[in-house]
């Protein structure tokens, strides 16, 4: 049995045009694309594939295209299913248009760090998603061998913290470790990806400054040799130019609002080993959120409740009036310097082993990317996502005691966001995510307001494509479908290696599509989401664009006033990777 979806507007390639998709319930797959005009329902073609009058439809002049491909989200199952679970998140997923979404490994217990672990992951997602699903693993130290098993068992590859993750079962690698997985997974079709932060020491080259990098070189305080010579070595580009609208002091480590915060109190703030775990590690909501006890914990069980900053005060007198509810404090406990050391690592890393993939996830700094484009000059394989968050929201606008806009790495300027979509715009960047991070409301803390207390994490999968579509209607020249199919589809396809079957609609790949309606606008709020936790940092803001349906492997599975289908319909994707 065939259906066929015909508009005006048909996302076929790189252009909208008049088309025509016909597909298979029984195979899931694209049959026929008619590209320039739309069959009538009396079409010869129609009856060969099988296609009845009652299931063709016209949409028009609605926006037919590629469902997304959001290749970092954590459904945090098993283990933490009052965060986030299969059913609900890809729930979220499907009612924006997302057709397959990639499962972070961690915060679920146990996470996705071995074949035994992996094992429960799969029998707890099993006829729960409504859209369908892949798994990263997870990159710790002592999983080495457990890397190639887990490949061959289909996980799309490995992310690794370069700093504390927060959580007991997921700690945090160095270099060193890294160069072991390189070796240990070369030949491999996969990719090692990193949460890269890591906090500066004391510089290891005194060249860096000399090279024209523009307001970036103060940024990367820990340059190994080899990325040194990498950057001196990159002409491609205009560094000066790239940061003309950056107003900021060249460090950043220094305050975006001087009523709130001194810039010696913001450099006291960026350099203090308490605050600089991902999650916090102390205080009341770190206890909670972890479900054995912590050696953070233990190492100071005197004060198992105080919160991360009163422990960091009783350490540094200069942060004993830091206000814990400004968001300029937080910001500046994290600068960009966090990100450009553990991307300057990560580039030295691939210089040993040049043919193994390396990612960079949530990219929030746009001073890295002078780095990122000469590792690509040199034609190392190193690529970069961002978030929807970065590139919707900033620093400045961000109130008092708003702790559900916490994330690491932060939320930066609004000067940075703009540079961000120019870096996205110019190829460095390459995919856009949502990085959905949920977890429930109580370890936010918006009672007490404590940036460095509360939870990070921004709830927001499903709310891609109208995010892209708002901000890059303000953009000269304004976003395109195709844009977004790159940046959200197709590269994100490529990405978990699956380029062969998803991200663009053409004939033998999988019939997901959404529906999406432009000219659509409405108001974000909490209780209409299908988050699990109906919190988000989006409530309040106005969307332009809404998806009027989702359709994964042929069936329709969410449509907007309807709801979702009665029965989930993704399948979990456990084929090794295509490339």
């Amino acid at each position: 049995m065939s259906r066929a979806i015909s508009s005006t507007q048909v996302l076929i390639g790189t252009e909208v045009v008049p088309g025509t998709v016909i597909f298979s319930i029984e195979s899931g797959k694209i049959l026929y694309i008619e590209s320039g005009k739309q069959l009538e329902v009396d079409d010869p073609l129609l009856e060969l594939y099988n296609v009845l009058p009652v299931d063709h439809r016209d949409v028009s002049p609605l926006v037919v295209m590629p469902g997304l491909v959001d290749a970092h989200v954590h459904l945090n199952e098993p283990g933490r299913t009052e965060w986030e679970g299969f059913a609900t998140g890809t729930k979220a997923a499907a009612a924006g248009g997302v057709t397959t979404v990639i499962d972070m490994p961690l915060n679920a217990i146990p996470p996705t760090t071995t074949i035994a672990n992996f094992n429960l992951k799969i029998d707890a997602a099993k006829d729960q998603t409504w859209v369908d699903v892949g798994f990263w693993g997870g990159l710790v130290p002592d999983n080495l061998h457990h890397l190639r098993p887990l490949i061959s068992m289909g996980v799309r590859g490995f992310k690794g913290f370069m700093i504390e993750s927060g959580v007991d079962e997921f700690p945090a690698i160095d270099p060193s470790y890294i160069v072991k997985a390189m070796e240990r997974v070369e030949g491999q079709k996969t990719v090692l990806m990193f949460h890269a932060e890591m906090q500066p020491v004391e510089p290891l080259s005194g060249d860096i400054e000399s090279i024209s990098l523009g307001m970036s070189a103060s940024f990367i305080q820990r340059a190994p040799k080899p990325v040194v010579e990498l950057l001196s070595m990159d002409g491609s580009g205009n560094c000066q130019e790239e940061h003309e609208n950056c107003h900021l002091p060249h460090n950043h480590a220094g305050s975006i609002d001087h009523k709130v915060l001194s810039d010696a109190q913001a450099t006291a703030l960026a350099k203090s080993p308490i605050l600089a775990a991902v999650e916090p590690t102390f205080g009341k909501f770190a206890r909670k959120a972890n479900h054995f006890d912590s050696p953070f914990f233990r190492a100071v069980e005197e004060k198992p409740l105080d919160s991360p900053l009163l422990i960091a005060q009783s350490e540094d007198a200069l942060l004993e009036d830091i206000d814990p509810t400004a968001y300029a404090s937080f910001l500046a406990s994290r600068p960009d310097n966090f990100e450009t050391t553990a991307i300057a690592e990560i580039i030295n890393c691939s210089t040993k082993f040049p043919t193994v993939p390396l990612h960079i996830v949530h990219l929030a700094t746009h001073e890295a990317v002078p780095l990122i484009r000469a590792a690509k000059a040199k034609g190392l394989p190193i690529t970069a996502e961002t978030c929807f968050h970065y590139l919707s929201l900033y620093a400045e606008s961000i109130a008092n005691c708003s702790t559900h806009f916490k994330c690491c790495p932060p939320i930066r300027t609004n000067d940075n966001r703009k540079l961000l979509w120019r870096a996205l715009r110019n190829d460095i960047i390459t995919t856009v995510v949502s990085d959905h991070s949920p977890c429930t409301p109580d370890l936010k803390g918006l009672e007490k307001g404590d940036f460095f207390e509360a939870w990070g994490g921004i709830s927001s999968v499903g709310f891609g494509l109208p995010i892209l579509y708002t901000e890059g209607k303000k953009l000269s020249p304004p976003i395109t479908f195709a844009e977004i199919n790159k940046w959200c589809s197709l590269n994100t396809a490529k990405q978990v290696g699956l380029s062969h079957r998803k991200g663009k609609l053409a004939v033998g790949y999988d019939a997901d599509l959404l529906v999406f309606d432009p000219n659509d606008k409405y108001i974000v709020q909490n209780q209409d989401t299908y988050f699990k936790n109906k919190l988000t940092a989006y409530a309040g803001k106005e969307f332009s664009g809404r998806v009027i349906e989702t359709i994964v492997g042929g069936n329709s599975v969410y449509a907007f006033g309807k709801g979702h289908s009665d029965v989930p319909m993704g399948k979990l994707i456990l084929e090794p990777r295509f490339a």
